[in-house]
């Protein structure tokens, strides 16, 4: 058989969603968000967060990161986050083309997660030069981060306070963020915007949607018009928006998001416990969702290769590789991964 860890991005959607879309196939609906599935989002997702939220549906997870941080972010600000973030490394400069020119500053951090002491370093260091420098603007957390660990509700609250008391909004990359709520246990709104948080990039595509992800911008409706006029403007205002925000609902609704992000982590676990037991192969980072980052030999991921198991070879390196599970993600397949694993000494 084969079996693919390669990236949540490669899952199949979820039939429920499928439905969703086929349900909101019938007749004509208004265009550009105006429909009535789009124009439930702000309710629904206030509810789901116990707070009033706005919410832009987008396509993509790069759109929501690149017009939330460009919002709160003037051309001349500067957006800190993890060194390993995937606004700074994987994004091809979308934040800053987005915001004419603000400037991404990396911050380092064990596990995935931005250190307070090293971002507060890094914010005072850039002081005392006025309009010679770049204004320090936002801060940007992962969650769950690029490493597969998952920031705490006062990990959370910690670094947003700090960014607050030096004049800085908050965003979240949620990319994850369901798998992340999973792992915690926690209400969403815990890890989100009753511990500071100003913008979530609310993720869906990773976890059984369709080119479906959700900017919710939490108590600031000063900023709906620059966030809406910025989705506009980048191409990104689909006429048929019904589809991305049927999704979104169907996939909020029953708890349906947490019950196949639980799916996903509960995989993962199972193949972070074969890795933790091997002996010779060790994990990069803990288990906390739905990615597991193993180091091993270059022998070792060419037998796992031979079995015709796909992965993440992880670049520039031959002893690391990243495995990620997804909602669809089934129990014979991750035990024909920790067999093969296990396989191999």
């Amino acid at each position: 058989m084969t079996a693919n860890f390669r990236s949540d991005n490669e899952t199949p959607v979820a039939t429920a969603i499928l439905d969703a879309i086929l349900e909101a196939n019938h007749g004509s609906a208004w265009a550009y968000a105006e429909d009535d599935w789009s124009t439930r989002l702000d309710q629904a997702f206030s509810e789901l967060f116990r707070t009033e939220a706005m919410v832009l549906p987008v396509s993509t997870g790069t759109v929501a990161n690149s017009i939330a941080l460009a919002t709160i972010t003037p051309p001349w600000g500067s957006v800190y986050c993890h060194s390993g973030a995937h606004i700074l490394n994987d994004e091809c400069g979308a934040p800053e083309f987005f915001g004419n020119g603000l400037r991404l500053v990396a911050v380092d951090g064990e596990q995935g997660k931005l250190d307070l002491a090293t971002l507060e370093q890094s914010v005072y260091a850039s002081e005392g030069h006025g309009v010679h420098s770049y204004k320090p603007s936002a801060l940007s957390l992962t969650q769950a981060t690029e490493g597969g660990t998952v920031y705490s509700i006062d990990e959370v609250s910690t670094l947003c306070d700090a960014a607050h008391a030096m004049g800085m909004k908050t965003h979240m990359d949620g990319a994850r963020f369901g798998n992340a709520i999973a792992s915690l246990g926690c209400h969403p709104a815990e890890v989100s915007c009753e511990a500071g948080i100003d913008m979530l990039s609310f993720g869906a595509s990773k976890n059984g949607c369709m080119a479906a992800e959700a900017l919710v911008i939490f108590k600031q409706s000063q900023w709906r018009e620059t966030a809406e006029r910025l989705r506009k403007r980048s191409g990104h205002l689909l006429s048929k928006m019904r589809y991305v925000s049927a999704q979104l609902l169907a996939y909020i609704e029953n708890d349906r998001w947490l019950k196949m992000a639980g799916h996903a982590n509960r995989q993962a676990a199972k193949f972070g416990a074969a890795v933790d037991n091997h002996g010779r192969a060790n994990l990069e980072f803990p288990v906390e969702a739905n990615e597991v980052f193993v180091k091993w030999t270059k022998e070792g991921f060419d037998h796992l290769k031979s079995q015709h198991i796909q992965f993440l070879l992880w670049p520039g390196r031959d002893d690391l590789a990243r495995f990620v599970f997804g909602h669809s993600t089934t129990d014979r397949e991750t035990s024909f991964l920790i067999d093969s694993f296990e396989g191999m000494p």
